[in-house]
């Protein structure tokens, strides 16, 4: 007698609708396994969601435009029920999971599953206690809050009253690579994002002119160099870590910091000031790796096993940024890979 095959469809749940959830929940799905997609928030995208398309002559991969692709894909996907607004509560492990997800702490639902994906995202560094006025004057932004005016207005505009900026600042590693918070880790993507939408705003705003003070460049793609070799005309790049910020009488912003040129300490006047805060563990991730008995590293990010790329626990996986900081090519990189691991523990 031939052996008998199991048509039992798989299950599987897979935790934040970010891009990774998103490219998980999809690939997944290909496969004939059936997704409960669970995201905290009252919408799916994840913090990507918010990045605007730094295109200019031509398309700088920047990422932003597939979120909206792989969302739509989802929504329509039958394979795929989405949970917004909700979180896990509860997990039973015996074989399979029995998980009990709770809407807004409304109403709750059960459900099976085989395998579970976590791809709960990051949370962004917090820079109100940074020297840097932000939450206290107008016009010191989040490279976040950047992104969203752009997106939703298309050009750059001073808060505090509305105004085109004519000088700009950036400052790097904000929360990141940074002793004194714990966060020693490099972000990874905050160079590339603050050069991209400094181009950006340039061929926009040809007036404006924009300084980026930084630590050093980390690259991010195979043509980054030549890219950045194109922009230092119209970019002024200065390796160093600004002090304090003051706001002027006029409402500008006074700025110190140490001058590796003249090496002398120097105060300028920008009208706006562009933090790039660094990528930190998720708030949630150390609760949903307690319900799953994963462990996190020192950093706070999900520990992988020493042989594969994937947590030592079976039928549990992690894909994006829940493995430490990375930008969207790589967080649907590593969705693929989760799923991959996945559909080989469920021998499908």
């Amino acid at each position: 007698m031939g052996s008998i095959i199991n048509m039992q469809r798989k299950h599987a749940i897979v935790i934040g609708g970010g891009i990774a959830g998103l490219c998980a929940a999809l690939e997944l799905a290909r496969f004939d396994i059936d997704v409960d997609l669970v995201e905290k928030g009252p919408a799916l995208g994840g913090h990507a969601r918010s990045l605007t398309c730094k295109a200019t002559d031509r398309c700088v991969k920047c990422g932003a435009c597939l979120v909206e692709e792989r969302l739509q894909a989802v929504v329509e996907n039958p394979n795929i029920k989405v949970h917004l607004g909700s979180e896990i509560m509860e997990v039973q492990d015996s074989g399979g999971f029995s998980v009990v997800i709770s809407n807004e702490g409304k109403s709750t639902c059960s459900c099976e599953a085989d395998a579970v994906i976590i791809a709960s995202g990051f949370s962004l560094f917090r820079p109100d206690g940074k020297p840097y006025g932000y939450k206290r004057f107008a016009n010191v932004l989040t490279n976040l809050d950047l992104e969203r005016m752009i997106r939703m207005q298309g050009s750059v505009k001073r808060p505090s009253d509305q105004r085109e900026p004519e000088k700009i600042a950036f400052i790097q590693c904000v929360g990141s690579r940074d002793a004194k918070t714990g966060h020693l880790w490099c972000s990874r993507i905050c160079c590339g994002a603050a050069l991209r939408m400094s181009r950006l705003i340039r061929s926009r705003q040809p007036q404006v002119t924009i300084s980026v003070f930084y630590i050093d460049i980390q690259s991010s793609g195979r043509d980054f160099q030549f890219f950045l070799d194109g922009l230092r005309n119209d970019v002024r790049l200065i390796r160093a870590i600004p002090a304090d910020v003051f706001r002027t009488e006029d409402d500008r912003l006074s700025m110190s910091y140490f001058d590796p040129t003249s090496r002398q300490s120097k105060d300028e006047i920008f009208d706006m000031i562009i933090l790039s805060v660094g990528l930190c563990p998720g708030d949630d991730l150390k609760g949903l790796c307690s319900l799953f008995g994963m462990k996190l590293s020192d950093s706070g990010f999900v520990t992988v096993s020493d042989k594969t790329e994937y947590p030592e626990k079976h039928g549990v996986f992690a894909a994006g940024t829940v493995l430490g900081p990375m930008g969207i090519a790589e967080s649907i990189a590593s969705a693929g890979k989760a799923v991959w691991e996945a559909i080989r523990y469920l021998k499908i």
